[in-house]
């Protein structure tokens, strides 16, 4: 038998076995080579996956944390490079998309038929599209309504205004989850929006449950060069309450500016969810009759809200939770008098309503009043993150049940103080950016 010997162990085989001997010692080194280049990817750091790909806030978290060697403050890093467009094109790559039960159709187009099919001598006034977004048993029931209301806020934002589209999430064109808005949240406050806000959070919100409100949302929207403006109403006796942000500017109805109030941490300044018990949300029936009362309408420009504002011009004669009434009625006509007419529903570009009282938060989509024999009955049309969006189609669709859902009459106000976030048209300018970090709020007496 004849042998060779094998030029890469130089061990003698026999010649008819040579060439599978040393074709074994190419696959050792295939194997090899590919070991070690796993190797030099395991070891090299992580880098943002491309937009196109599927992402999770772990990822998020992972690169955030990790991208810079040795670094324990990359997100302070990051929000100092904002202003270079570093942080915001990252996070808006690795953001994710809220998934949640889109309505064939549009829901508000659903609302719109059930409020023509009404009986009796109605105006309703609405918002144009929104997608409602539930809180979900197990991830965020009983903490999460105030990034909902962000969100169905936010869809508004994104389908009707090119404008808010071209800015908001990185110009993402959707609405992002939870974990990702709280992301954008602490960027927001890395840029210096609501400085006293983030220090009651120690500057930090990602992953957790805590309770937010319109301080938070105006924040936000605020970062991103919208202008949300917050309204507070409550009674002449809680005034010192009514700071929005604790220690900045408070609006007196005189038109003077207070800056002298000193924080107390034991008073409640309008941000009523984070002090107070989630439990005494407010799950009344559908509005009732609310009486004789006078509104009071002045002529506004909704085209040009830049220098007319609705909430600092805002005038009532009416007493009580009735002022809040006549405030959204007014916000939603644009301050001008609605043609009356058997079932007269139209919409408006406003957008919708974060609404805040103490324990929760919910979206007010539009105004219903009807004329009845014995005055007027006001209804809020509200959309609430508890409900289930399922069971809210359904009533929709079947024109049956989405009274109790979406109506609430002035009856049902029955809490002390309230407040509203709401956002004008327009983007800011470095100017008025600057200014719009400082929070501050309309006090409207009840």
């Amino acid at each position: 038998m004849d042998f060779s010997s094998c030029p890469f162990c130089n061990s003698w085989v026999p010649s008819s076995e040579l060439e599978r001997h040393a074709n074994g010692h190419f696959e050792d080194e295939e194997i090899a080579s590919d070991m070690e280049l796993a190797r030099q990817i395991s070891l090299a750091p992580p880098s943002p996956p491309a937009a196109s790909e599927p992402v999770n806030d772990l990822q998020i978290d992972m690169y955030l944390s990790r991208s810079v060697d040795n670094d324990a403050s990359i997100c302070n890093d990051d929000a100092k490079l904002f202003g270079d467009g570093d942080s915001i094109s990252s996070l808006a790559s690795l953001q994710t998309r809220e998934s949640f039960h889109k309505i064939e159709g549009g829901l508000m187009a659903l609302l719109k038929k059930c409020l023509e099919l009404e009986t009796g001598d109605s105006i309703c006034i609405l918002s144009g599209y929104i997608d409602h977004f539930q809180c979900i048993e197990f991830e965020d029931a009983g903490w999460g309504c105030g990034w909902r209301n962000i969100q169905m806020l936010s869809s508004h934002l994104l389908h009707e205004r090119h404008e808010a589209r071209d800015v908001l999430f990185g110009r993402a064109g959707f609405v992002p989850g939870i974990l990702s808005l709280q992301r954008w949240l602490e960027l927001a406050w890395e840029r210096g929006f609501d400085g006293d806000g983030a220090e009651q959070f120690n500057h930090k919100i990602y992953g957790s449950s805590s309770w937010i409100g319109t301080t938070e949302c105006a924040a936000l929207f605020r970062s991103f060069g919208l202008r949300a403006k917050i309204v507070d109403f409550g009674p002449k006796k809680l005034t010192p309450l009514f700071l929005s942000a604790p220690g900045l500017k408070l609006a007196c109805p005189n038109g003077r500016e207070n800056n002298k109030r000193k924080r107390n941490p034991y008073q409640v300044y309008g941000l009523m969810d984070r002090y107070l018990n989630s439990n005494s949300s407010n799950s009344s029936d559908a509005g009732s009759c609310s009486g004789k009362s006078t509104n009071s309408f002045m002529e506004f420009d909704e085209t040009n809200t830049t220098n007319v504002d609705l909430a600092e011009n805002f005038v009532s004669t009416s007493k009580g939770q009735q002022v809040l009434i006549d405030w959204v009625w007014n916000y939603f006509s644009g301050g001008r008098l609605v043609e009356t007419g058997k079932c007269k529903v139209t919409v408006s570009s406003k957008p919708p309503l974060y609404f805040q009282h103490d324990g929760h938060s919910r979206t007010i989509v539009g105004i219903q009043v009807r004329h009845l024999a014995k005055g007027k009955q006001h209804n809020l049309l509200v959309l609430d993150p508890v409900h289930n969006t399922k069971i809210l189609e359904a009533s929709l669709r079947g024109k049956s049940g989405w009274q109790k859902l979406i109506k609430r009459g002035v009856h049902t106000l029955r809490k002390p103080q309230y407040q509203l976030c709401y956002v004008e048209r327009g983007i800011c300018n470095e100017e008025e950016l600057e200014k719009l970090k400082t929070l501050d709020s309309i006090y409207i007496e009840l």
